[in-house]
């Protein structure tokens, strides 16, 4: 399949799938004279391995060192995001059960104790590290959280650039082409850290400017910078979906 009908396919934009070409974390199997890249089905196998693991908040960096390890074995990778979706399944309906009992209890139809108001919260343990650790052993696992430690202060510097980038052209036009080329670096580095589809990346956009406190924090890269992001943002997704 070429790109194109890989993004069509996945709903995942054409320049993710350059990106994810670029770091080595999803290289095609072919790529033609004139430059098409040609996907085969075990590039299709290893996106949707990507997928689930970026559905679970895996960054990509980890992403990449799982499935490069000589170790990795993609059936039980599976069984992996089967236990860990089940699992989050399982706490997001406590927490939605405990939100719809909160509702009563605000209209007064309930009584609920300090204890059933906090039930599906758990911050006490990372199912995947324990997963992992049985999968990968402790000392890979061990070696990924020094890395992901070491590198907190350079992702910050990484998103604080890109800020700084996008406040030198918040002058220029949305739709221009310095403005798209500099929120498509901040879709895909987004994108590094979470799961955005160009409708919650235009989401994203509109946050910036309806919460007083994201506008307060990234103008203080530029003033307007927050107004120019959600407009360039609405164009960087609309123009993607046609």
């Amino acid at each position: 399949m070429k790109v194109k009908e890989v993004a069509d396919l996945t709903g995942i934009s054409v320049r993710t799938l350059h990106h994810y070409d670029e770091i080595g974390l999803l290289v095609p199997d072919e790529v033609t004279e004139s430059g098409y890249r040609i996907y085969s089905s075990e590039n299709l196998e290893t996106l949707q391995q990507i997928l689930f693991f970026k559905e679970l908040g895996f960054p990509l960096k980890k992403i990449n060192e799982i499935i490069s390890s000589p170790t990795f074995d993609r059936k039980e990778a599976l069984e992996l995001h089967r236990r860990m979706l089940l699992e989050k399944r399982k706490r997001l309906d406590q927490m939605i059960e405990t939100v719809e009992k909160t509702i009563q209890h605000t209209k007064g139809e309930i009584e609920m104790s300090q204890k059933e108001k906090f039930e599906g919260f758990d911050f006490s343990h990372n199912p995947y590290e324990e997963e992992a650790r049985k999968l990968y052993g402790d000392k890979a696992v061990d070696e990924a959280n020094k890395k992901a430690a070491g590198m907190t202060q350079d992702m910050q510097e990484r998103f604080n650039d890109l800020y700084r980038r996008l406040a030198d052209v918040r002058h220029t036009a949305p739709d221009s082409k310095e403005a798209q080329e500099a929120i498509g670096e901040w879709y895909i580095l987004l994108n590094e850290f979470g799961s955005y589809s160009l409708d919650a990346f235009k989401g994203l956009g509109q946050l910036y400017i309806d919460d007083e406190r994201f506008t307060k924090n990234i103008d203080k890269f530029g003033e307007g910078l927050a107004v120019f992001m959600r407009d360039a943002m609405a164009v960087y997704a609309d123009t993607r979906k046609k």
